[in-house]
């Protein structure tokens, strides 16, 4: 009896093992093995208020979801490579946010409509910002891993180099716009003074 019992602990320890060496592996999300949402879901509060409770989650395809951000969180009449380094920023920002959905009052959702994620309004692309996102559709600015990040960004002091955010990983919004039409810097450029060490990809 004892032999048997003793063959029955082996065998359950041979499986438990064979269990966590099977154990399915969590692969990072990377831009290599994740491809951009089709659609994102937007709860949308009254008035763009960030503290007023949600009405509905509103969804929507995910490049127009960045076409009706970026011209209320980067000037429309800014230099156009400060807009291009906003349109990557925008678009990270969101692609992050729908791998890590928040249920918030029985509402599921990745971003809302207010500055607690990034200022959304439907339908209010401008010409400008629109050509920013689709120039800059099938580029990303990521860690050496890939890996998918929020590029983070505040408004920083207007018409200034803002230059206590660089370095930082939060980008200043003026400063991109300072960096693009005073210094004559590109969109990769600025986006490197900000985001160090992150680096341009095509997908």
């Amino acid at each position: 009896m004892r032999t048997f019992r003793s063959l029955q602990l082996t065998l359950a320890s041979a499986a438990l093992a064979f269990a966590f060496e099977q154990a399915p592996v969590i692969s990072a999300q990377t831009i290599y093995n994740t491809p951009y949402p089709s659609v994102i879901r937007v709860a949308i509060r009254a008035n763009n208020n960030p503290t007023s409770p949600i009405l509905y989650v509103q969804t929507v395809g995910f490049e127009e979801y960045c076409e009706d951000v970026l011209p209320n969180e980067w000037m429309p009449s800014w230099n156009a490579e400060a807009l291009k380094a906003g349109a990557i920023a925008v678009k990270m920002f969101a692609w992050y946010w729908t791998l890590h959905p928040t249920t918030e009052g029985g509402f599921t959702y990745d971003v809302d409509n207010t500055t607690n994620f990034q200022t959304f309004k439907y339908l209010s692309g401008q010409v400008a910002t629109d050509l920013a996102v689709q120039e800059t559709w099938n580029m990303v600015f990521v860690p050496s891993d890939g890996s998918i990040k929020p590029l983070d960004f505040r408004a920083g002091t207007p018409d200034g180099s803002n230059t206590g955010y660089v370095g930082t990983f939060i980008m200043s919004q003026w400063g991109s716009q300072y960096w693009a039409q005073t210094a004559k810097l590109p969109f990769t450029t600025i986006l490197s003074l900000f985001y160090p060490g992150y680096q341009l990809r095509f997908v």
